[in-house]
């Protein structure tokens, strides 16, 4: 649930920031996937994870989009660690 609503946030200040950046349609496909995934229920978080840093690689120099990210990653975070490889 802190998943969904802090993706639903981001994605609502980012369609509501008024500058166009060059990553924006990455960082809109990114939430996208994050969204869906949420709304399965079963989030992979290793792919969780790469859509995070897209997105903060994406949009991680637009300062009003500080604190609904921080949001995102830290719902992200809820889920742990993702298993390391063998």
């Amino acid at each position: 649930m802190e998943l969904r609503a802090a993706v639903s946030r981001l994605r609502r200040e980012l369609a509501a920031y008024p500058a166009e950046f060059r990553d924006r349609a990455i960082a809109e496909d990114e939430l996208s996937a994050l969204a869906a995934m949420a709304a399965n229920g079963a989030p992979e978080v290793p792919r969780m994870r790469r859509s995070l840093l897209l997105i903060v690689g994406s949009i991680g120099s637009v300062s009003a989009l500080t604190s609904p990210l921080l949001a995102v990653r830290a719902a992200v975070d809820v889920f742990g660690n993702a298993p390391r490889p063998r």
